[in-house]
Protein backbone atom coordinates (compact mmCIF):
# COMPACT_ATOMS: atom_id res chain seq x y z
CA UNK A 1 0.00 0.00 0.00
CA UNK A 2 2.61 2.54 0.97
CA UNK A 3 4.11 2.21 -2.93
CA UNK A 4 0.89 2.89 -4.43
CA UNK A 5 0.20 5.57 -1.94
CA UNK A 6 4.05 7.32 -2.89
CA UNK A 7 3.09 7.15 -6.81
CA UNK A 8 -0.12 8.87 -6.10
CA UNK A 9 1.61 11.16 -4.45
CA UNK A 10 3.92 11.78 -6.91
CA UNK A 11 1.79 12.03 -9.67
CA UNK A 12 -0.37 15.16 -7.34
CA UNK A 13 2.65 16.51 -6.56
CA UNK A 14 3.97 16.82 -10.46
CA UNK A 15 0.38 18.26 -11.51
CA UNK A 16 1.25 22.06 -12.18
CA UNK A 17 -2.27 23.13 -12.03
CA UNK A 18 -2.59 21.51 -7.93
CA UNK A 19 -3.77 24.21 -5.52
CA UNK A 20 -3.03 23.64 -1.88
CA UNK A 21 -5.49 24.93 0.82
CA UNK A 22 -4.53 25.20 4.87
CA UNK A 23 -6.85 25.63 7.29
CA UNK A 24 -8.39 24.17 11.31
CA UNK A 25 -9.94 24.81 14.25
CA UNK A 26 -8.51 25.41 17.86
CA UNK A 27 -10.89 24.60 20.68
CA UNK A 28 -11.49 24.11 23.89
CA UNK A 29 -13.86 21.40 25.36
CA UNK A 30 -15.22 21.08 29.00
CA UNK A 31 -17.55 18.29 30.77
CA UNK A 32 -18.61 17.41 33.79
CA UNK A 33 -20.83 14.46 35.43
CA UNK A 34 -24.00 15.40 36.83
CA UNK A 35 -24.06 12.09 39.05
CA UNK A 36 -21.75 12.41 42.42
CA UNK A 37 -21.63 8.36 43.00
CA UNK A 38 -19.60 6.76 39.89
CA UNK A 39 -17.09 4.34 39.80
CA UNK A 40 -14.87 6.26 37.12
CA UNK A 41 -11.71 7.92 38.19
CA UNK A 42 -12.84 11.27 37.61
CA UNK A 43 -15.81 13.82 37.45
CA UNK A 44 -14.85 15.28 34.28
CA UNK A 45 -15.99 13.79 31.51
CA UNK A 46 -14.42 16.28 29.18
CA UNK A 47 -11.42 19.00 29.75
CA UNK A 48 -9.25 19.30 26.66
CA UNK A 49 -7.93 21.79 24.52
CA UNK A 50 -7.58 20.55 21.14
CA UNK A 51 -5.85 21.64 17.68
CA UNK A 52 -6.93 20.57 14.34
CA UNK A 53 -4.91 21.07 11.35
CA UNK A 54 -6.53 20.33 7.94
CA UNK A 55 -4.41 20.16 4.16
CA UNK A 56 -6.56 19.43 1.30
CA UNK A 57 -4.17 19.42 -2.44
CA UNK A 58 -5.90 20.11 -5.63
CA UNK A 59 -5.23 18.88 -9.15
CA UNK A 60 -6.29 17.68 -12.31
CA UNK A 61 -4.73 14.50 -11.33
CA UNK A 62 -6.15 14.13 -8.33
CA UNK A 63 -6.24 14.97 -4.48
CA UNK A 64 -4.67 14.58 -0.93
CA UNK A 65 -6.27 15.77 2.32
CA UNK A 66 -4.94 15.54 6.07
CA UNK A 67 -6.66 16.12 8.96
CA UNK A 68 -4.35 16.33 12.47
CA UNK A 69 -5.11 16.57 15.65
CA UNK A 70 -3.20 17.85 18.87
CA UNK A 71 -4.81 17.18 22.28
CA UNK A 72 -3.48 18.01 25.34
CA UNK A 73 -5.94 16.31 28.13
CA UNK A 74 -6.14 17.27 31.88
CA UNK A 75 -9.78 15.57 32.88
CA UNK A 76 -7.33 13.12 34.74
CA UNK A 77 -4.23 12.96 35.03
CA UNK A 78 -2.85 15.28 32.65
CA UNK A 79 -1.43 14.26 29.36
CA UNK A 80 -0.59 15.40 25.87
CA UNK A 81 -1.64 13.50 22.66
CA UNK A 82 -2.07 13.28 18.51
CA UNK A 83 -4.12 11.73 15.67
CA UNK A 84 -4.05 11.02 12.89
CA UNK A 85 -7.55 11.56 11.40
CA UNK A 86 -7.24 11.34 7.67
CA UNK A 87 -4.06 10.95 5.26
CA UNK A 88 -5.55 10.23 2.07
CA UNK A 89 -4.88 10.32 -1.93
CA UNK A 90 -7.39 10.18 -4.28
CA UNK A 91 -7.32 9.65 -7.98
CA UNK A 92 -8.99 8.43 -11.06
CA UNK A 93 -8.14 6.06 -13.40
CA UNK A 94 -9.68 6.58 -16.79
CA UNK A 95 -13.16 7.48 -16.99
CA UNK A 96 -14.86 4.68 -14.26
CA UNK A 97 -12.46 4.35 -11.93
CA UNK A 98 -11.90 6.21 -8.48
CA UNK A 99 -9.53 5.19 -6.03
CA UNK A 100 -9.06 6.58 -2.22
CA UNK A 101 -6.03 5.18 -0.63
CA UNK A 102 -4.88 5.75 2.99
CA UNK A 103 -6.22 6.73 6.32
CA UNK A 104 -10.16 7.70 5.79
CA UNK A 105 -13.35 8.15 7.42
CA UNK A 106 -15.99 5.78 5.93
CA UNK A 107 -19.75 5.88 5.92
CA UNK A 108 -22.79 4.88 3.89
CA UNK A 109 -26.20 3.77 4.90
CA UNK A 110 -29.41 5.98 5.18
CA UNK A 111 -29.61 5.80 9.12
CA UNK A 112 -29.27 9.27 11.41
CA UNK A 113 -27.51 7.77 13.89
CA UNK A 114 -28.83 4.45 13.40
CA UNK A 115 -26.50 2.21 11.93
CA UNK A 116 -26.96 -1.52 9.76
CA UNK A 117 -24.96 -1.16 6.75
CA UNK A 118 -22.65 1.37 7.83
CA UNK A 119 -20.23 -1.28 9.47
CA UNK A 120 -17.08 1.18 9.78
CA UNK A 121 -15.64 2.02 13.14
CA UNK A 122 -17.64 4.13 15.59
CA UNK A 123 -16.13 6.68 18.31
CA UNK A 124 -18.95 6.38 21.04
CA UNK A 125 -16.46 7.88 23.67
CA UNK A 126 -15.90 11.31 21.63
CA UNK A 127 -19.90 11.03 20.85
CA UNK A 128 -20.69 10.98 24.48
CA UNK A 129 -18.84 13.80 25.94
CA UNK A 130 -20.03 16.46 23.56
CA UNK A 131 -16.87 16.57 21.17
CA UNK A 132 -18.12 17.53 17.56
CA UNK A 133 -19.95 15.05 15.14
CA UNK A 134 -17.18 14.28 12.64
CA UNK A 135 -15.59 12.44 16.04
CA UNK A 136 -18.38 9.83 16.24
CA UNK A 137 -16.71 8.43 13.18
CA UNK A 138 -13.25 6.95 13.74
CA UNK A 139 -10.92 6.82 11.18
CA UNK A 140 -9.51 3.26 9.37
CA UNK A 141 -6.64 2.41 7.24
CA UNK A 142 -7.88 1.25 3.95
CA UNK A 143 -8.58 1.31 -0.19
CA UNK A 144 -11.84 2.36 -1.23
CA UNK A 145 -12.40 1.62 -5.32
CA UNK A 146 -15.60 2.96 -7.06
CA UNK A 147 -16.31 1.78 -10.80
CA UNK A 148 -19.20 3.61 -12.76
CA UNK A 149 -21.01 2.45 -15.36
CA UNK A 150 -24.79 2.90 -17.18
CA UNK A 151 -26.52 0.92 -14.68
CA UNK A 152 -25.06 1.84 -11.54
CA UNK A 153 -21.74 2.38 -9.48
CA UNK A 154 -19.80 -0.22 -7.45
CA UNK A 155 -17.70 0.18 -4.55
CA UNK A 156 -15.37 -1.78 -2.62
CA UNK A 157 -13.17 -0.90 0.38
CA UNK A 158 -10.93 -2.92 1.87
CA UNK A 159 -9.39 -2.85 5.41
CA UNK A 160 -6.50 -4.69 5.44
CA UNK A 161 -6.48 -4.48 9.61
CA UNK A 162 -9.62 -4.57 12.07
CA UNK A 163 -11.16 -1.17 13.40
CA UNK A 164 -13.13 -1.87 16.01
CA UNK A 165 -15.85 1.12 17.55
CA UNK A 166 -14.43 2.97 20.72
CA UNK A 167 -16.06 2.35 23.38
CA UNK A 168 -16.37 3.57 27.65
CA UNK A 169 -13.70 2.02 29.13
CA UNK A 170 -14.50 3.02 32.94
CA UNK A 171 -12.13 6.11 32.56
CA UNK A 172 -14.61 8.88 32.59
CA UNK A 173 -17.69 6.74 31.27
CA UNK A 174 -18.45 4.00 33.32
CA UNK A 175 -20.86 0.60 31.82
CA UNK A 176 -22.03 -2.50 32.77
CA UNK A 177 -19.62 -5.54 32.61
CA UNK A 178 -21.72 -9.29 32.02
CA UNK A 179 -18.73 -10.89 33.82
CA UNK A 180 -19.14 -8.77 36.78
CA UNK A 181 -22.94 -7.76 36.63
CA UNK A 182 -22.97 -4.79 37.50
CA UNK A 183 -22.12 -0.63 36.62
CA UNK A 184 -17.57 -0.34 36.60
CA UNK A 185 -15.17 1.78 36.00
CA UNK A 186 -11.30 1.40 35.11
CA UNK A 187 -11.28 -0.86 37.36
CA UNK A 188 -13.40 -3.40 36.08
CA UNK A 189 -12.64 -2.82 32.77
CA UNK A 190 -11.40 -5.96 30.20
CA UNK A 191 -9.11 -5.57 27.38
CA UNK A 192 -10.61 -6.96 24.45
CA UNK A 193 -9.04 -9.74 22.14
CA UNK A 194 -8.91 -8.31 19.13
CA UNK A 195 -8.62 -11.06 15.81
CA UNK A 196 -4.89 -11.53 14.73
CA UNK A 197 -3.31 -8.84 12.10
CA UNK A 198 -3.60 -11.32 9.07
CA UNK A 199 -4.83 -11.22 5.68
CA UNK A 200 -8.13 -13.89 6.31
CA UNK A 201 -9.07 -11.43 9.17
CA UNK A 202 -9.15 -8.37 7.17
CA UNK A 203 -12.31 -6.45 6.37
CA UNK A 204 -14.21 -6.17 3.55
CA UNK A 205 -17.52 -4.22 2.53
CA UNK A 206 -18.97 -3.37 -0.82
CA UNK A 207 -22.11 -1.61 -1.98
CA UNK A 208 -24.01 -1.30 -5.26
CA UNK A 209 -26.19 1.65 -5.67
CA UNK A 210 -28.39 3.54 -8.63
CA UNK A 211 -30.46 5.81 -8.51
CA UNK A 212 -34.40 4.60 -9.33
CA UNK A 213 -36.35 7.38 -10.10
CA UNK A 214 -35.84 9.97 -7.73
CA UNK A 215 -34.66 7.47 -5.48
CA UNK A 216 -31.25 6.18 -4.56
CA UNK A 217 -30.98 2.44 -4.22
CA UNK A 218 -28.42 0.14 -2.68
CA UNK A 219 -27.17 -3.38 -1.95
CA UNK A 220 -24.54 -3.98 0.66
CA UNK A 221 -22.35 -6.84 1.98
CA UNK A 222 -19.84 -6.92 4.60
CA UNK A 223 -17.49 -9.30 5.67
CA UNK A 224 -15.53 -9.05 9.01
CA UNK A 225 -16.04 -8.97 12.77
CA UNK A 226 -19.14 -7.61 14.98
CA UNK A 227 -17.64 -4.00 15.82
CA UNK A 228 -18.12 -4.73 19.75
CA UNK A 229 -16.58 -7.09 22.21
CA UNK A 230 -20.03 -9.26 22.24
CA UNK A 231 -18.54 -12.29 22.20
CA UNK A 232 -16.48 -14.05 25.05
CA UNK A 233 -13.27 -16.76 24.97
CA UNK A 234 -13.51 -19.02 27.64
CA UNK A 235 -10.09 -20.14 27.37
CA UNK A 236 -8.69 -16.79 27.63
CA UNK A 237 -11.25 -15.19 29.48
CA UNK A 238 -11.25 -12.12 27.54
CA UNK A 239 -13.81 -10.34 25.52
CA UNK A 240 -13.70 -10.85 21.52
CA UNK A 241 -15.19 -9.92 18.54
CA UNK A 242 -16.73 -12.70 16.89
CA UNK A 243 -16.90 -12.89 13.13
CA UNK A 244 -19.68 -11.44 10.89
CA UNK A 245 -21.34 -11.42 7.58
CA UNK A 246 -24.30 -8.76 6.79
CA UNK A 247 -26.25 -8.43 3.55
CA UNK A 248 -28.32 -5.28 3.77
CA UNK A 249 -30.42 -2.99 1.09
CA UNK A 250 -31.65 0.41 1.38
CA UNK A 251 -33.36 3.31 -0.73
CA UNK A 252 -33.54 6.57 0.14
CA UNK A 253 -36.19 9.78 -1.56
CA UNK A 254 -37.89 12.62 -1.89
CA UNK A 255 -41.93 11.78 -1.07
CA UNK A 256 -44.81 13.61 0.83
CA UNK A 257 -42.95 16.84 1.16
CA UNK A 258 -39.93 15.41 3.15
CA UNK A 259 -37.47 12.76 2.70
CA UNK A 260 -37.88 8.67 3.68
CA UNK A 261 -35.75 6.53 4.05
CA UNK A 262 -35.88 2.56 4.44
CA UNK A 263 -32.97 0.04 4.89
CA UNK A 264 -32.41 -3.25 6.17
CA UNK A 265 -29.68 -5.99 6.60
CA UNK A 266 -29.50 -9.42 7.85
CA UNK A 267 -26.66 -10.10 10.80
CA UNK A 268 -24.83 -13.34 9.72
CA UNK A 269 -23.19 -14.46 13.79
CA UNK A 270 -20.69 -16.68 11.52
CA UNK A 271 -19.44 -18.23 14.74
CA UNK A 272 -22.44 -19.63 15.97
CA UNK A 273 -25.07 -20.04 13.42
CA UNK A 274 -27.20 -22.05 15.19
CA UNK A 275 -27.42 -19.99 18.08
CA UNK A 276 -26.57 -22.68 20.67
CA UNK A 277 -22.74 -21.13 21.97
CA UNK A 278 -24.03 -18.79 24.55
CA UNK A 279 -20.76 -16.73 24.44
CA UNK A 280 -21.63 -15.32 20.93
CA UNK A 281 -24.11 -12.85 19.99
CA UNK A 282 -27.43 -14.97 17.20
CA UNK A 283 -28.07 -13.97 13.95
CA UNK A 284 -30.08 -11.24 13.80
CA UNK A 285 -32.42 -9.42 11.25
CA UNK A 286 -32.75 -5.79 11.51
CA UNK A 287 -35.24 -3.07 9.72
CA UNK A 288 -35.14 0.83 9.83
CA UNK A 289 -37.88 3.10 8.50
CA UNK A 290 -37.09 7.32 8.81
CA UNK A 291 -38.98 10.20 7.26
CA UNK A 292 -38.01 13.78 7.72
CA UNK A 293 -39.25 17.31 6.67
CA UNK A 294 -39.21 21.29 7.08
CA UNK A 295 -42.03 21.51 9.98
CA UNK A 296 -41.82 25.18 9.95
CA UNK A 297 -39.60 27.91 8.82
CA UNK A 298 -35.90 26.75 10.29
CA UNK A 299 -37.53 24.23 11.84
CA UNK A 300 -36.86 20.38 11.09
CA UNK A 301 -37.70 17.14 12.47
CA UNK A 302 -37.53 13.48 11.89
CA UNK A 303 -38.55 10.28 13.45
CA UNK A 304 -37.08 7.00 12.80
CA UNK A 305 -38.10 3.49 14.04
CA UNK A 306 -35.77 0.38 14.06
CA UNK A 307 -36.68 -3.07 14.05
CA UNK A 308 -34.12 -6.09 15.30
CA UNK A 309 -35.56 -9.98 15.56
CA UNK A 310 -33.41 -12.12 16.71
CA UNK A 311 -33.14 -15.99 15.49
CA UNK A 312 -32.86 -18.53 17.23
CA UNK A 313 -34.44 -16.96 20.18
CA UNK A 314 -35.55 -19.77 22.14
CA UNK A 315 -32.05 -21.44 22.85
CA UNK A 316 -31.12 -18.02 23.68
CA UNK A 317 -33.90 -17.30 26.21
CA UNK A 318 -33.30 -20.66 28.25
CA UNK A 319 -29.25 -19.95 27.89
CA UNK A 320 -29.75 -16.48 29.79
CA UNK A 321 -32.22 -17.85 32.02
CA UNK A 322 -30.20 -20.60 33.25
CA UNK A 323 -27.08 -18.84 33.69
CA UNK A 324 -29.03 -15.78 35.24
CA UNK A 325 -28.01 -13.21 32.68
CA UNK A 326 -29.92 -10.01 31.45
CA UNK A 327 -32.62 -11.57 28.46
CA UNK A 328 -33.42 -9.36 25.72
CA UNK A 329 -36.39 -9.81 24.03
CA UNK A 330 -36.97 -11.16 20.81
CA UNK A 331 -37.46 -8.17 18.77
CA UNK A 332 -35.93 -5.25 19.67
CA UNK A 333 -37.65 -1.86 19.18
CA UNK A 334 -35.95 1.37 19.38
CA UNK A 335 -37.39 4.76 18.11
CA UNK A 336 -35.57 7.87 17.31
CA UNK A 337 -36.30 11.64 16.41
CA UNK A 338 -34.28 14.64 15.83
CA UNK A 339 -35.15 18.25 15.92
CA UNK A 340 -33.59 21.37 14.53
CA UNK A 341 -34.69 25.21 15.00
CA UNK A 342 -32.64 27.82 13.80
CA UNK A 343 -33.35 31.39 14.66
CA UNK A 344 -31.09 35.38 14.48
CA UNK A 345 -30.53 34.86 10.92
CA UNK A 346 -29.21 31.21 11.41
CA UNK A 347 -26.80 32.64 13.64
CA UNK A 348 -28.13 30.49 16.99
CA UNK A 349 -28.72 26.54 16.63
CA UNK A 350 -31.05 24.60 19.06
CA UNK A 351 -30.52 20.74 18.20
CA UNK A 352 -32.43 17.64 19.96
CA UNK A 353 -31.77 13.91 19.19
CA UNK A 354 -33.93 11.24 21.33
CA UNK A 355 -33.44 7.72 21.40
CA UNK A 356 -35.99 5.14 23.42
CA UNK A 357 -36.42 1.40 23.39
CA UNK A 358 -40.03 0.75 24.63
CA UNK A 359 -38.40 -3.02 24.70
CA UNK A 360 -35.61 -2.49 26.34
CA UNK A 361 -36.87 0.37 28.89
CA UNK A 362 -34.43 2.59 28.28
CA UNK A 363 -33.31 5.87 26.41
CA UNK A 364 -30.68 8.73 25.49
CA UNK A 365 -30.95 12.44 24.77
CA UNK A 366 -28.63 14.47 23.56
CA UNK A 367 -29.23 18.17 23.06
CA UNK A 368 -27.41 21.26 22.43
CA UNK A 369 -27.36 24.89 22.08
CA UNK A 370 -24.70 26.56 19.15
CA UNK A 371 -24.36 30.42 18.84
CA UNK A 372 -21.72 31.90 15.55
CA UNK A 373 -20.32 34.69 17.71
CA UNK A 374 -18.50 35.80 14.28
CA UNK A 375 -17.14 34.34 11.23
CA UNK A 376 -14.59 32.53 13.66
CA UNK A 377 -15.85 31.43 16.85
CA UNK A 378 -18.34 29.33 17.66
CA UNK A 379 -19.68 28.92 21.13
CA UNK A 380 -21.80 25.67 22.01
CA UNK A 381 -23.23 24.23 25.18
CA UNK A 382 -25.19 20.74 25.69
CA UNK A 383 -26.11 17.92 27.56
CA UNK A 384 -25.88 14.03 27.32
CA UNK A 385 -28.54 12.26 29.41
CA UNK A 386 -28.88 8.39 29.70
CA UNK A 387 -31.71 6.70 31.54
CA UNK A 388 -32.90 2.67 31.92
CA UNK A 389 -34.77 0.09 33.85
CA UNK A 390 -31.77 -2.11 33.20
CA UNK A 391 -28.04 -1.66 34.17
CA UNK A 392 -27.35 -4.08 30.75
CA UNK A 393 -29.13 -2.45 28.25
CA UNK A 394 -27.90 -0.48 25.66
CA UNK A 395 -28.58 3.01 27.27
CA UNK A 396 -29.12 1.98 30.49
CA UNK A 397 -25.55 1.11 31.62
CA UNK A 398 -24.47 4.91 31.11
CA UNK A 399 -27.28 5.99 33.61
CA UNK A 400 -24.28 7.42 36.28
CA UNK A 401 -22.74 9.24 32.97
CA UNK A 402 -25.47 12.19 32.78
CA UNK A 403 -23.23 15.02 31.84
CA UNK A 404 -23.22 18.60 30.16
CA UNK A 405 -20.54 20.55 28.49
CA UNK A 406 -19.40 23.74 27.08
CA UNK A 407 -17.44 24.29 23.84
CA UNK A 408 -15.35 27.13 22.34
CA UNK A 409 -13.87 26.71 18.69
CA UNK A 410 -12.13 29.17 17.17
CA UNK A 411 -11.78 28.35 13.10
CA UNK A 412 -9.00 29.39 10.81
Amino acid sequence: MKRIILLALLLIAADAHADLYWGGFLQGLYGGRLHEINPTETEYTASETRLQLRMEHFGDRGEMFGRLDFTYDGASDPEYDWELREAYVKFRLGSRFDFKIGRQILTWGTGDLVFINDVFAKDYKSFFVGRDDQYLKAPQDAIRMEFYSGIGSFTIVWTPKFAPNRLPGGERLSFYNPMVGAIVGTDGAMQPQRPESRFKNSEIATRFSRRIGNFTSALYFYRGFYKNPEGFDMSTGSPIYPRLHVYGASVRGPIAGGILWLEGGYFDSQDDKCGEDPFIPNSSISGLFGFERQVATNLTANIQWQVDYMTDYDVYEMQQMAGGGYVRDEVYHLLTSRVTKKLMDELLTLSGFVFYSPSDEDGYARGSVEYKYTDEIILAAGANIFGGDYEAGDFGQFKLNDNVWVKVTYGF
